[in-house]
């Protein structure tokens, strides 16, 4: 980047909640590398071509810039936002260190695991659904099923009461501020998500149960210190319900704001796993990207990009690049293979991707069957997106049936 370029506000956004901005296209076309202005105020790299992500996220010798003083900054406090947390701080990023506390908790979200608990996301799902129809309609999906289904199942996961979710949930969207909250709301947030945790991990030292963080505390590797264990359980509470909460109301608003997506899925509900993956794919509202701090030159596009240089890898401009997907700007739901980013790729790939698709999948096919009528309760132009946080979503899904 010349200095004589202007810079883009990032995030850039879409006059359209459910479409992607225009200016995707034109910067794929003609400055897939590109300066942008994070919210900080600091200069980064906008990437939005589908090999130049991929390159980038499965580069294992570039990584998170969590608390790298030269990276830039996220959030417009001085905190600088969830990459510059103590929690971050405290989590491996790199090397071994990073790969061993995956391979750890690796085993909690494989294919055969996510089997075994889908009975019981079913049977939740169907009783939110149920609750849901018992209150009327219009109702909003993303308090009634999107956000309360994925808090129970990682509160379970983690022996954590879901009767807390409420406390989860403002905790993860303080922390994930972009725009929102001040330094004083994220400080005092982060040490009341701290003291909760840490009681949380000494209730468990003291009476071990069924759970992911029990058989972190009882199984003898000394890499699990207290601090670990409380940094690991607040990267899976707020991984492990945000993104997928506001995932699942964004899959149902993209489904019926064009009802012949809905109409085709009633007719052939086999295609309820290609149609979350294009969901996934086509989703234009899926925050910030993914970043990383460049540590020696590369070359993308024809750019070479230099040591130093923060890059934000937009996984949602690079998964509509109709170099990489034919048809890229129609939603298929029948699309296959579908090798869209959305989960990263790399070491650094979504940890919890096994479970964030079963989650997406159970969601839908109970919806489908139990709600064949749905509807949006108002025009998909009138859907609100989430502001001043850097994970998208809705406000609100409002239905009816």
């Amino acid at each position: 980047m010349t200095e004589s370029e202007q810079l883009i506000d990032f995030p850039i956004q879409s006059e359209v909640t459910l479409e992607p901005p225009a200016e995707w296209a034109r910067l794929r076309r003609q400055s897939p590398v590109t300066g942008v202005r994070m919210a900080s105020g600091d200069v980064a790299s906008l990437v939005t071509r589908y090999e130049d992500v991929k390159k980038v996220l499965s580069d294992p010798r570039f990584n998170r810039p969590t608390h790298n003083k030269k990276a830039a900054r996220v959030s417009d406090n001085e905190s600088g936002g969830v990459f510059n947390s103590e929690m971050s701080a405290t989590l491996p990023q790199t090397g071994e260190g990073h790969l061993r506390w995956r391979r750890t908790l690796n085993k909690w979200f494989t294919a055969k695991r996510m089997a075994k608990m889908r009975p019981g996301m079913e049977a939740m799902a169907g009783r939110l659904v149920d609750d849901m129809v018992k209150g009327g309609h219009p109702a909003d999906l993303k308090a009634a099923l999107a956000f309360p289904l994925p808090v129970w199942v990682i509160c379970d996961m983690l022996g954590v009461p879901d009767a807390d979710r409420d406390r989860f949930a403002h905790w993860s969207d303080v922390m994930l501020t972009m725009t929102r909250n001040s330094d004083d709301e994220v400080g005092l947030a982060q040490a009341e998500f701290r003291e909760y945790m840490a009681g949380h991990i000494a209730e468990k030292r003291a009476r071990p149960g069924d759970d992911l963080l029990s058989e972190l505390i009882t199984g003898g590797d000394e890499m699990w210190t207290d601090g670990m264990l409380v940094a690991t359980g607040q990267a899976l509470l707020i991984a492990g319900h945000e993104t997928t909460a506001n995932m699942i109301g964004k899959m149902v608003a993209m489904l019926l704001a064009d009802r012949t997506r809905w109409e085709r899925l009633l007719e052939n509900p086999a295609l309820v796993r290609t149609a979350v993956e294009e969901a996934l794919r086509f989703d234009a509202n899926a925050g910030l990207g993914m970043l990383r701090f460049i540590e020696e030159d590369i070359e993308l596009s024809g750019t070479v990009v230099p040591t130093g240089t923060t890059v934000v890898c937009s996984m949602a401009a690079a998964n509509r690049d109709e170099e990489a997907f034919e048809g890229a700007a129609e939603m298929d739901l029948g699309r296959t293979p579908n090798p869209h980013l959305s989960f990263g790729a790399g070491i650094h790939s979504c940890l919890g991707q096994a479970l964030a698709r079963t989650e997406l999948q159970v969601a839908l096919e109970v919806l489908l069957r139990k709600l064949p009528t749905l509807e949006l309760a108002v025009p998909a132009e009138d859907l609100r997106r989430l502001e001043g946080l850097i994970v998208g979503g809705l406000q609100q899904v409002p239905v009816r049936w």
